[in-house]
């Protein structure tokens, strides 16, 4: 499915800016912003891990969500109150153990108060997916200037 095209208010710059400030607990890269999806990547070590050597799926997805909130504040700017509503994680393939994780996140719909987005999630280097993420975001009601 195409991704909805929406013009930017924030670049990767100002989103990693303002991430480092709200959720200093994040420590991926936002590799790129565009009109049409955001790419985040983080870096897999032994803390990252479950038994058997995988990815652990709250590692996965904790990268989904930040990865799709970086997307859904590209087009709607700085709204830290915008939320999880609903997350649907499908796990595909097992992740390379200590490779970085790559994220790629768009919306679906983008609304008033609702936007739904995907995300696929990749071994670095890996062609096929390793998750698949389909999420809805609540935006708070903006105070009219």
């Amino acid at each position: 499915m195409p991704s909805a095209q929406h013009p930017l208010k924030m670049e990767a710059a100002a989103l990693s800016a303002f991430l480092k400030q709200a959720f200093p607990q994040f420590h991926g890269e936002i590799l790129s912003v565009t009109e049409s999806a955001s790419r985040v990547r983080h870096q897999v070590s032994a803390e990252h891990l479950r038994p058997g050597g995988t990815v652990s799926g709250p590692t996965l997805m904790t990268l989904a969500d930040v990865a799709l909130y970086i997307d859904l504040l590209s087009k709607i700017g700085p709204v830290p109150l915008a939320v999880t509503t609903d997350f649907t994680c499908h796990f595909l393939n097992k992740p390379a153990a200590h490779t970085a994780i790559e994220a790629e996140a768009r919306l679906l719909k983008l609304g008033r108060r609702l936007a739904i987005g995907e995300v696929y999630l990749y071994s670095e280097g890996v062609e096929n997916p390793v998750a698949h993420v389909v999420a809805t975001y609540s935006i708070p009601p903006q105070e009219k200037v």
